[in-house]
């Protein structure tokens, strides 16, 4: 494939600056600086215009091909929930703005654990670390493994899963607040009998929404504080998860379920279904993470939007600024979510 030619006599074929300046949202100046290797260009500039080149298919030209300023771990749970993808794609991204180079690892049942895969990382010289709703986040796990990382001199940042044990910076999405939301959409629509179906509480994730779900009900409501623990079903993560949470609470006669994600919303769907019933006809239901696929469920899934892009761009921000050297923080960023409704609510039968 041709390669761009930095000036205004291009090739035939070649891609126009002006195509390159339209895509990247900049001038047609500042792309030909680029293409050119000149200095004087902000780095997220020249990162939107490699990008740009990249989306209309065009390689870069040689000059332009830098050495890595190191690599950075990237450490997830699995790729089979939407959601993580998601995050990795921002956080790939700002890294490569930066001129890092990132390393997915990602955690198989069966395969590496976080430790071996933080060991396999550390063998290769990252520069650091980030990990996404990791063990940091499962209040059952021993968090001394991250004040052994930090004593390495590893620089590392956490997202999703606050532990007040780990001298670290973190990113959360206010879980709490999440789960107030949900629950007011559904009270304002008028649902009296509302269920929560949540991953297990030992994750602080989880937990916080318990505890907003709780909150939400008793100040919305008036429920009870033991009576609206008892509208939470706790279960495994995922569509299977929400199936059967959502199955119980339906025993218990809710018209509104909350839900801890948007796979285990879809679970509920299904349930629901199973039944002969209709969503949102007689069950409405409310996701959490609002990943990019879900408004084309069926159908468009009501949910709870995690901030995905400012959370990411914020835990790289910070990471980066500890492997410079200059003093970050070691706290709690917390970040609102957005609740976004769609076509999985609605009234409640009467």
């Amino acid at each position: 494939m041709t390669a761009p030619v930095p000036r205004g006599d291009l090739v035939a074929g070649a891609p126009r600056l002006a195509d390159i300046a339209a895509q990247a949202g900049v001038s047609e100046a500042t792309v030909s600086r680029v293409l050119n290797g000149k200095a004087g260009v902000a780095s997220a500039t020249r990162h939107r215009v490699l990008a740009a080149l990249d989306l209309l298919g065009y390689e870069r030209p040689v000059r332009l091909k830098q050495r890595s300023a190191g690599l950075i771990g990237l450490v997830i749970p699995e790729l089979t929930n939407p959601i993580f993808p998601a995050f990795a794609q921002v956080i790939e991204q700002t890294l490569a703005g930066h001129g890092y180079t990132p390393v997915l690892c990602t955690q198989m049942p069966g395969g590496a654990t976080e430790d071996e895969l933080v060991e396999q990382l550390e063998e290769r010289g990252v520069t650091g670390i980030v990990f996404l709703s990791g063990l940091h986040a499962d209040t059952a796990a021993d968090p001394s493994r991250y004040e052994r990382l930090a004593a390495r001199g590893i620089p590392f940042v956490l997202i999703n899963g606050f532990n007040e044990k780990v001298n670290a910076p973190f990113v959360s999405p206010d879980d709490r607040a999440a789960a107030r939301m949900a629950v007011s959409h559904l009270v304002d629509l008028g649902h009296e009998r509302i269920g929560l179906a949540i991953g297990p509480t030992r994750y602080v994730p989880a937990r916080r929404k318990a505890e907003g779900f709780v909150s939400a009900l008793h100040a919305l409501l008036g429920v009870d504080r033991q009576e609206a623990e008892s509208s939470i079903q706790s279960t495994l993560f995922g569509v299977e998860g929400g199936h059967a949470a959502a199955s119980t609470l339906l025993d218990q006669g809710c018209t509104g379920i909350v839900c801890g994600s948007d796979l285990m919303a879809l679970g509920a769907i299904r349930a629901v279904r199973a039944r002969g019933l209709d969503v949102p006809s007689d069950v409405s239901v409310v996701g959490f993470d609002d990943s990019p696929l879900i408004p084309f469920t069926d159908p468009p899934l009501t949910t709870v939007r995690q901030p995905v892009q400012a959370m990411a761009t914020a835990a790289v921000d910070t990471l980066l600024e500890e492997i410079a050297g200059n003093p970050v923080q070691r706290t709690e960023y917390v970040f609102q979510p957005e609740l976004v409704v769609r076509g999985s609510t609605a009234a409640p039968p009467r």
